[in-house]
């Protein structure tokens, strides 16, 4: 029956494929070593399905997935890093630094969603690219720490403020509001 999950799985028709998810899952921890392998089929539509399957799954570890934000395929290292939204754990977040430089912008764009949802463990990685990174890479690095709110991103922020980019503007702007940064004091 496993193999019948999977063969569905991998099938190539999308609809069929999708169905098969929720009884791979209930599986539990016995279908991950399964998934793990149909990671490392040969079409990229197996890896991404693979890696569909590992995102929908509680049994899946982090660890199963930092490796795969390395595939050859654009859409399979987009997957991994929306996958790692469900899956958030400290041990991604040199992996999701480096995917912010991805040539994918949908995967380097999930990859900023994921460090988010790491929370403030990636603060510090983010303020750190901000330093020297390209300017399409330091606007994911900046949403990023925008939607985290943590305190040591306020400078990061204030020097962003006077960016010529209107766009790392904005991020500074919305962080800076969402830290109750935003008020203006008149002396009366």
């Amino acid at each position: 029956m496993t193999q019948d999950l999977l063969a569905e799985l991998a099938s190539g028709d999308d609809a069929r494929a999708e169905n098969s998810i929720p009884a791979i899952v209930e599986l539990g921890a016995a279908a991950i070593p399964l998934l793990l392998d149909l990671t490392r089929a040969p079409d990229a539509d197996s890896r991404w399905w693979a890696v569909r399957a590992l995102a929908a799954s509680r049994h899946t570890l982090t660890a199963h997935l930092i490796p795969l934000l390395d595939d050859s395929a654009p859409e399979v290292r987009a997957a991994t890093a929306l996958a790692l939204c469900a899956h958030p754990h400290e041990d991604a977040i040199p992996a999701l630094i480096k995917t912010l430089a991805d040539e994918d912008s949908i995967a380097a764009g999930l990859a900023a969603t994921a460090l988010t949802k790491i929370g403030k463990s990636a603060a510090l990685s983010l303020i750190e690219v901000m330093k020297s990174a390209p300017i399409n890479i330091r606007i994911l690095a900046l949403r990023a720490l925008s939607e985290i709110g943590d305190h040591r991103a306020i400078p990061v922020l204030m020097q962003s403020m006077s960016e010529e980019s209107a766009v790392l503007q904005y991020w500074a702007q919305i962080g800076l509001e969402r830290l109750g940064l935003d008020m203006v004091y008149i002396k009366p």
